[in-house]
């Protein structure tokens, strides 16, 4: 499998445009979506995301478990991360870190990413960790409501 896979405009801003993304932690300085973003070179995964709202499509290598926990450790310190990912649902990294997401968003259909003519040969998800620390400030806030 190609280790690369540059999301699609469309796509990217619709997920922008919700979430509002300050940092592209696997990214080129070409296809960079965030001016705050961290290539092969700053290696993204030994970074600190705290503060940023993160949106990460990671290499599809076997590297990927590696950034699927940490975008889960990442959550556990109150950073939101919304990765682009393959929907690799028989993978140990995906029940360990990603069903631990607090949404997971199934794409219709196979996403033609950026670069390519015909649609992914995989199916796509976008999982969605939002900064549990955050989630705990709002879940303290309504039970005083």
């Amino acid at each position: 499998m190609n280790n690369e896979w540059e999301t699609p405009d469309e796509l990217y801003g619709e997920l922008d445009a919700e979430f509002g993304f300050t940092l592209d932690p696997c990214a080129t300085h070409e296809n960079a979506r965030c001016e705050k973003h961290y290539t092969i070179v700053e290696d993204g995964l030994s970074q600190n995301w705290g503060g940023e709202v993160v949106f990460m499509n990671p290499p599809y290598s076997n590297e990927i478990r590696h950034w699927a926990r940490k975008a889960y450790l990442e959550a556990l310190r109150g950073t939101t991360v919304v990765c682009l990912v393959p929907s690799n649902t028989d993978t140990g990294y995906w029940h360990d870190y990603f069903m631990k997401a607090d949404d997971i968003r199934y794409v219709r259909g196979r996403i033609k990413f950026s670069g390519h003519t015909v649609g992914a040969p995989f199916a796509s998800s976008i999982v969605i960790f939002r900064g549990w620390i955050e989630k705990s400030k709002k879940n303290r806030l309504s039970e005083r409501i």
